[in-house]
């Protein structure tokens, strides 16, 4: 499904209503979607994810219905705007079944999701239950299996003591062993480099798709992939300014582009 050395472009939907920084009507919402998803695409991208994440600070779980149906809105917009590129969808936080039927109805091709195997200790609070077994379940019972599955091993925003035993290279290889479709490496937080020891670790421990999930610059593009990446997941460098909050940058998203060649 990826192609060699993917982009992928990171849409960071404005908060969605019933959220503490909701503000903007949802045809705003989604009309700035939707043109950030044709720069992306204008710009060469391979693909691109849709992301809650103004919605801050998160609730765990289960997604309120009025989250669900902007999201919906907002992924259904960015299909018709560019529907090129391999689209996913992520819902912060634990939103993985709401992910999958937004996905599977709007003509996505993947979810990312955390807390996919083992237990984590993360901003939003405690993550007690991995996410595989009962989120492959659901996605067999609406016949969505052609939804790939790309599972954050060791996730940003999280502590890891809990699992300090386990090696990143033994997450993903729980991962792989749970169903995964692929797994992502990431930094310690929103534009955090991932370690390039870390990428090559999963990389040789795995024969799942490896992304790398946070802190791509133009820098660090060809040594990810030469590091093994399969693909690349890119948010706060493409903004303007560098920082994730704000719009996406036309000029910032070709010059990530022109660094993979």
């Amino acid at each position: 499904m990826l192609p060699t050395r993917a982009l992928i472009g990171m849409i960071h939907i404005p908060a969605l209503p019933g959220t503490p920084h909701h503000s903007r009507p949802i045809d705003e919402i989604v009309a700035a979607a939707a043109e950030e998803a044709r720069l992306l695409d204008q710009a060469g991208f391979d693909g691109l994810i849709v992301e809650n994440m103004h919605d801050r600070p998160y609730l765990h779980g289960t997604q309120p219905p009025e989250v669900v149906a902007a999201m919906s809105l907002v992924a259904h917009a960015v299909a018709h705007a560019a529907p090129r590129l391999i689209r996913g969808v992520q819902v912060l936080s634990g939103g993985n079944r709401e992910a999958l039927a937004i996905a599977h109805a709007t003509g996505g091709a993947f979810i990312r999701c955390e807390n996919f195997v083992f237990a984590h200790v993360a901003d939003e609070g405690l993550l007690t239950r991995a996410e595989a077994g009962p989120l492959l379940r659901y996605r067999n019972s609406i016949n969505a299996k052609n939804i790939k599955i790309f599972a954050d091993i060791k996730k940003k925003h999280a502590s890891h003591a809990l699992t300090a035993d386990v090696s990143i290279a033994e997450a993903a290889q729980a991962a792989e062993f749970f169903s995964a479709d692929g797994v992502i490496v990431t930094g310690a937080a929103t534009g955090k480099p991932a370690s390039l020891a870390d990428v090559a670790a999963v990389r040789n421990a795995t024969r799942l798709p490896v992304l790398v999930g946070s802190g791509v610059d133009p820098g660090s593009v060809k040594a990810l992939f030469d590091a093994g990446a399969d693909a690349l997941i890119i948010g706060s460098w493409i903004k303007r300014d560098g920082l994730w909050s704000n719009p996406i940058d036309a000029q910032r998203c070709e010059q990530i582009i022109a660094s993979r060649r």
